[in-house]
């Protein structure tokens, strides 16, 4: 990596730094978006006489603190600062420096941005025109109902099994993050869906080898269980479609972005807005005994729209 406009020791820097990236088979574009970041601070700082081994934390605040007042957005100088803590941390590895002055420095926090929610009417039409016919729709139907009906994450949808459904007891079990399980509400249009799929649907897609291996509930064609990228393809296809037939100019915009966590968030306000209580909706990411599920269930058939 020979640049005329940075010195001879941030060039061996930088290049030290690229085949660390490529030993450790980081991806091309990472790699690509690294070296402009380091290219940009060498330069910076060979303008100021900085050398690699001699750059402290003050000089790279100075730095940092002049991304900023350019207009960077917290979300960039956060990712050049990751770069230039890579970069130092090579070449404390490779003995150049006894210390990462960019260890010290601190990442400006990014902007929050409010959730995605769908009207109530919304979700409703992007349920309702999935047609249920063959059995990939069926699956889907079953699949989204029931992400809207219990909050559910794609990770936590698709890791699903078939004896997860408790059609008696009107309820989910999920292997929620961190290894937790809990019980979850599903009100009646899910369990509705979840019936037709297992007795129409699911068996077209099983696989000979799969009836004595995990029994996934929610398969693919080729008898696999989904992926995520499965259910946010999906439903970016069925919310498109469900957008163009609102009647709106160009459809609603709102509904044609849905995305799975669009699901859960609006699960989560429209059980707000219902009158559910704030402990009940926290409830359904928590495990909980049968005394609050039954609680949960109450405020849950009170409250949610497709309960």
């Amino acid at each position: 990596m020979q640049a005329l406009q940075i010195s001879e020791p941030w060039t061996v820097a930088l290049d030290a730094f690229d085949a660390d990236l490529r030993r450790r088979a980081v991806a091309e574009k990472t790699r690509r978006a690294y070296a402009i970041d380091t290219l940009q601070v060498a330069t910076w700082a060979t303008e100021r006489g900085l050398e690699p081994d001699r750059i402290d934390v003050r000089a790279l605040r100075r730095y940092a603190a002049g991304l900023s007042e350019q207009g960077q957005a917290p979300a960039t100088v956060a990712r050049k600062l990751a770069a230039l803590r890579g970069l130092f941390r090579a070449l404390v590895e490779f003995g150049t420096r006894s210390e990462n002055p960019a260890d010290l420095l601190t990442t400006p926090k990014r902007a929050q941005r409010l959730p995605h929610v769908l009207k109530p009417s919304e979700v409703a039409t992007l349920l309702d025109r999935i047609p249920a016919t063959t059995p990939l729709e069926i699956r889907d139907r079953a699949l989204f109902e029931l992400a809207y009906a219990s909050g559910l994450r794609a990770e936590e949808l698709i890791s699903l099994d078939v004896d997860s459904v408790d059609f008696d007891g009107e309820s989910v079990r999920v292997e929620g993050k961190g290894g937790k399980t809990r019980i979850v509400p599903a009100g009646e249009y899910a369990l509705r869906a979840l019936d037709a799929y297992l007795r129409r649907a699911r068996p077209a897609l099983v696989l000979d080898a799969e009836r004595t291996g995990p029994r996934a509930l929610f398969l693919s064609r080729s008898g696999r269980r989904l992926g995520t990228s499965d259910v946010r393809r999906r439903l970016r296809t069925w919310a498109r479609s469900a957008a163009a037939h609102t009647g709106a100019p160009g459809g609603s915009s709102s509904l044609a972005a849905a995305h799975p966590h669009a699901l859960r968030h609006s699960f989560a306000t429209h059980l707000l807005e219902g009158g559910a209580d704030v402990r009940a909706i926290v409830s359904t990411t928590q495990v909980y005994t049968r005394v609050e599920s039954r609680r949960l269930r109450s405020a849950y058939a009170r409250a949610h729209p497709r309960a």
